[in-house]
């Protein structure tokens, strides 16, 4: 009796859908494309001792982004709406990050928590539409507004490998806007050492805003900052 017990165990833990891919199944169902990304990892040094230098699932040694990046290098072309074909990422993969791709059904500002905190309450007070609202970890703050697209100006945009970047002021950057070619880590995700992402303002029945009327607020809250 008590190895069936077992036994049905394992199949419901087997059956029942990762919290990870009900999330991205959710996202789908909203029309935001999807993709699985990395997940930290507990790697191993050659004496069995955690080893820092391996911390993301991708197994290079030094990840800049430990969890916190797709998995395959094609995830522009990989990112889908089907359900079936989500339901099959997180079956094989349950631990697999959400990675939702900006500059087709929206785009995110990304800014320092500090500031986006600021940004947020005072939009608030004034009676401002700020949308789905994310917190990344300790560090940034996400808003999900309208898209662009494609802005004549590539200048006008930044990719979200600025933490990456080789250049020290494109690392300091306050204030990203992901739109095309870019992308971001979506709840329940977690990365780095125990750091997660959650919803501050839920998307369920939250229209996205214009950006550019959002983004006066989040300068302002970024210089009144430092």
């Amino acid at each position: 009796m008590v190895t069936m017990m077992r036994r049905r165990s394992r199949r419901s833990a087997a059956q029942w859908p990762s919290a990870l891919g009900a999330a991205a199944r959710n996202y789908a169902s909203m029309g935001w494309p999807v993709c699985p990304g990395a997940h930290p990892s507990g790697g191993l040094d050659n004496f069995g001792m955690p080893d820092p230098g391996r911390a993301c699932s991708c197994d290079r040694v030094g990840c800049p982004a430990p969890g916190a990046h797709p998995v395959s290098p094609t995830w522009q072309m990989q990112a889908t709406l089907d359900n079936s074909i989500i339901g099959q990422w997180w079956e094989a993969r349950p631990e697999a990050n959400v990675i939702l791709v900006t500059g087709r059904v929206f785009d995110v500002l990304d800014v320092p928590a500090v500031a986006g905190a600021s940004a947020l309450a005072t939009m608030l007070e004034a009676g401002v539409e700020t949308g789905p609202v994310a917190v990344q970890g300790t560090e940034r703050m996400l808003f999900f507004v309208m898209t662009r697209g494609a802005p004549d100006d590539e200048d006008e945009w930044w990719s979200c490998g600025l933490d990456a970047s080789p250049d020290p002021a494109m690392r300091a950057e306050p204030v990203r806007w992901h739109c095309r070619d870019s992308y971001v880590l979506a709840p329940p995700s977690r990365f780095g050492a125990g750091q997660d992402v959650r919803w501050v303002r839920e998307p369920a029945g939250r229209p996205l805003p214009d950006g550019l009327r959002l983004l006066e607020y989040l300068v302002d809250a970024c210089e009144e900052e430092g």
